[in-house]
């Protein structure tokens, strides 16, 4: 089955609220070997001018990711994930992902294309507070494998 195109441009709605606790950054920050110290000691972060410890700056990837299932779950745009394997990643920020944090994110399929037999979504996650101030875009590809 091929990824229906005139998916470009829908949003879904905004996800249940996630929030970010200090522990779930430590053990981020130490997987991934994040040893700065405003990443583990919350004086360490707030002598940076933070109110509690700081996320790393791919921590946004453990919400987008499960928050890109309304899309991947999406019967009518045709992913196969069985298929999928990740392409890209990039964030632009607006500030640092913090403790305390509580967080939404609003999905919007931005690219649709197919290549060499192969599909490619593109998927814009805006993550917000639940106050609505800005906090990080986050932008996903997957590519949807052809078969043979």
């Amino acid at each position: 089955m091929s990824l229906d195109p005139s998916f470009v441009g829908r949003t879904y709605p905004p996800t249940a609220p996630y929030q970010v606790g200090r522990e779930k950054i430590r053990e981020f920050a130490t997987a991934i070997g994040a040893e700065e110290p405003a990443y583990h000691d919350p004086d360490a972060a707030r002598a940076l001018g933070h109110p509690d410890v700081v996320a790393p700056p791919t921590f946004p990837m453990t919400i987008t990711m499960s928050a890109s299932r309304q899309i991947i779950d999406d019967p009518e745009l045709g992913i196969d994930y069985s298929r999928v394997v990740h392409g890209d990643q990039r964030f632009r920020y607006t500030r640092p992902v913090v403790a305390g944090d509580e967080l939404v994110c609003v999905n919007t399929v931005e690219d649709v294309i197919t290549r060499g037999g192969h599909g490619f979504v593109t998927i814009r996650t805006e993550v917000s507070t639940t106050t609505g101030e800005p906090v990080v875009t986050a932008w996903c590809k997957f590519v949807v494998r052809g078969e043979g």
